[in-house]
């Protein structure tokens, strides 16, 4: 048993002088022994795993540094290092050097001199290869909690490559640690499968976050709105997906399937929006592979029937992740090229980060019904002077997401639907989301590199915020929920969609008489607005990026009179149902807020009842009694109206 430390043999003895939580060793005393002793059993060339993130044997590591003078050749192995990194000081070349497949910040600058290494692999595939032996472990240093009656020691707050790396060694040594929580599902190994015991008691490593800003909450507020009642999560950690969590608390019956979780899932729980009631598997429990943070987070998971900790290649096997209801994936990125390709673990040729289980959730989210991929990223770095949204990804930069696999895309400024859509269709969709400042040369590269129209534009002002707090839903008569909102360029196919679903008689009432043809260069006019002299809306139904324009409300302003003309466009299926009235409604309130207009007017044929009964009902009898003003001409009808303060 190890004498360098107090608290080497923790806890209140019992009867024999020994801790109570040491009352299962019986029948294992003999491989109790010290760190060193221990260490003797690593030969020369020896490859040694370490066990991730917060459950890092902080103890042996640090003993383990005081050997090294004794080893040679030997590589340290982990997931993701999350304490202090003791083995990149150049007196340990030619004795210690890491291998990481995933980069933290303690060994960025480590991998970034080549003095250690890093290995690119899918999280649900480290474990296979551990069992193919084509990723030797011949020592393993984890960390477990005591054993209980049946001789199983819990891996604690990290399962996720740790349980095949103790399946698949030559050689465990173990730190047992009785502030190490006991979590359910498959975490736990047999005590006789640990070769060297060392009790020693301390705190677990724990991490927090600054609270997330307004860049956060923006992206947040996106991502919000495409998470559903009932869907079933993947979601990280940091500023960003600490802030989703919070936007989410109006949603009901949220499950969660995840790499890992943090502190920030502990409120949703306790207000009753995680119940994973509808996740159609592991249903009412929390799915993960290894958590991050908190003494908070430890305490609670601990003998909690509410988490349960799996091995990588069962958590996040996307044939696994795919068999959850509404699977929502929610990873980060750092850059994304126009085609919609995805780099996530390097900047240029700097290798910065992993590939984690970005790959094994966002392909498992494509494949679950329902389910959602979504890719969140700020659209600047280096304080707003690079743009991450970007013509071509820069020399180096690594493919962690083919194009063929994204399909949402969200930065502060909205939401990008890129599956299934052409290379001029997702240009056009990632410039609209890119910061303004570099939406002008996102354009013309994308002009020269031949991926949009020559002529496509832009809003004049190329530093135009999309509106986007004129995006309202609303309930029509018969049930049937609309989005009205503000139109945007990629809306034009969208457009062109909604106009030759017209009838010939629709045409001719709707653009009265005009040349019923809707190709690029006309139609753009209509999708393409400055949100203030010009404004457009449309009425959707269909979830975000999935959606069909039914309706379609714009508003020219007329300078010398101040009134803006309008003109209204219902798909024939919807009419009937108010969705005229609700954009009428909305594009006033619009024209109000903006404060540059007074009123409405409306050129109708006088054939073209249904927009007659707009203007004349839409807004009410008495309204349309008293302020309605009509002159009818040659069979064409001009309608206008002020507004008035009440409305």
């Amino acid at each position: 048993m190890s004498a360098d430390s107090k608290n080497d043999i923790p806890g209140a003895g019992g009867q024999d002088g020994r801790p109570a939580w040491m009352k299962n060793f019986i029948g294992f005393s003999n491989r109790v022994t010290t760190p060193m002793a221990a260490f003797n059993k690593i030969r020369r060339g020896d490859t040694i795993f370490v066990a991730s993130a917060c459950a890092e044997p902080q103890y042996l590591l640090r003993k383990l540094a005081e050997y090294a003078p004794r080893l040679s050749d030997v590589e340290v192995i982990h997931l993701l290092g999350s304490g202090e990194t003791l083995f990149d000081d150049p007196k340990y070349i030619d004795r210690i050097r890491f291998n990481c497949f995933f980069i933290g910040s303690n060994t960025r600058a480590a991998v970034a001199r080549g003095q250690a290494d890093y290995t690119p692999a899918c999280l649900s595939e480290i474990p296979v290869l551990m069992r193919k032996k084509q990723l030797r472990i011949d020592v393993a240093l984890i960390q477990v909690a005591p054993p209980n009656e049946r001789g199983m020691c819990c891996l604690g707050v990290s399962v996720e490559t740790v349980k095949a790396a103790v399946e698949n060694a030559r050689y465990v040594i173990a730190q047992v640690n009785p502030r190490m929580p006991v979590v359910g599902g498959d975490s736990c190994v047999p005590i006789e499968r640990l070769d060297a015991l060392i009790l020693h008691e301390e705190d677990l490593l724990e991490f927090t976050w600054p609270a997330p800003g307004d860049l956060s909450e923006k992206i947040a507020y996106h991502v919000s709105r495409l998470v559903e009642d009932e869907a079933t999560l993947q979601i990280g950690i940091g500023k960003i997906p600490s802030a989703i969590l919070r936007h989410l608390k109006n949603r009901r019956d949220l499950g969660i399937h995840t790499e890992m979780f943090t502190d920030s899932l502990i409120d949703l729980i306790e207000e009753g929006v995680v119940t994973g009631k509808r996740k159609g598997m592991h249903e009412g429990v929390v799915v993960a592979s290894f958590c991050v943070g908190t003494k908070r987070l430890y305490e609670y998971i601990h003998n909690n029937p509410t988490f349960e900790l799996y091995p990588a290649d069962y958590a996040s096997d996307p044939g696994v992740i795919s068999r959850n209801n509404k699977m929502t994936a929610i990873n980060g990125a750092l850059e994304v090229d126009l085609t919609g390709q995805v780099c996530a673990d390097s900047i240029g040729h700097r290798f910065y980060s992993g590939f984690g289980s970005q790959v094994d959730f966002m392909r498992g989210a494509a494949r679950s019904e329902g389910g959602k991929p979504i890719i969140v990223l700020p659209s600047t770095a280096k304080n707003g002077s690079v743009s991450r949204i970007v013509p071509t990804l820069s020399p180096g930069a690594g493919v962690v997401l083919t194009r063929s696999d994204v399909h949402y895309v969200v930065t502060e400024y909205g939401i990008a639907y890129l599956y299934g859509k052409s290379i001029r269709e997702r240009a056009l969709a990632l410039i609209e989301i890119a910061h303004p400042k570099f939406r002008e040369e996102l354009l013309r590269r994308a002009k020269a590199m031949h991926y949009i129209y020559a002529d496509q534009e832009l809003p004049s002002d190329c530093l135009f915020v999309y509106p986007d707090q004129f995006h309202k839903e609303v309930e029509l008569a018969n049930g049937l929920r609309v989005t009205l909102r503000p139109i945007r360029p990629r809306d034009e196919p969208l457009l062109q969609e909604l106009y030759y679903s017209l009838s010939d008689k629709d045409l001719f009432l709707r653009f009265m008489g005009n040349n019923p043809c809707f190709p690029h260069s006309r139609v753009q006019c209509e999708a393409v607005v400055d949100y203030r002299d010009r404004m457009a809306i449309v009425a959707t139904i269909g979830r975000e990026g999935k959606e069909r324009i039914v309706g379609a409300a714009t508003y020219d302003v007329i300078k010398q009179n101040d009134v803006a003309e309008c003109s209204f466009t219902v798909k024939e299926d919807y009419r009937c149902m108010g969705v005229g009235r609700a954009m009428l409604l909305h594009l006033q309130g619009i024209a109000k807020e903006c404060g540059n207009i007074t009123g409405f007017r409306v050129e109708v044929l006088a054939k073209n009842k249904p927009m007659l009964n707009l203007f004349y009902h839409g807004l009410g009898e008495r309204r349309s009694r008293d302020c309605m003003h009509t002159h009818l001409e040659d069979g064409v009808y001009s309608l206008w109206y002020k507004f008035t303060s009440e409305e």
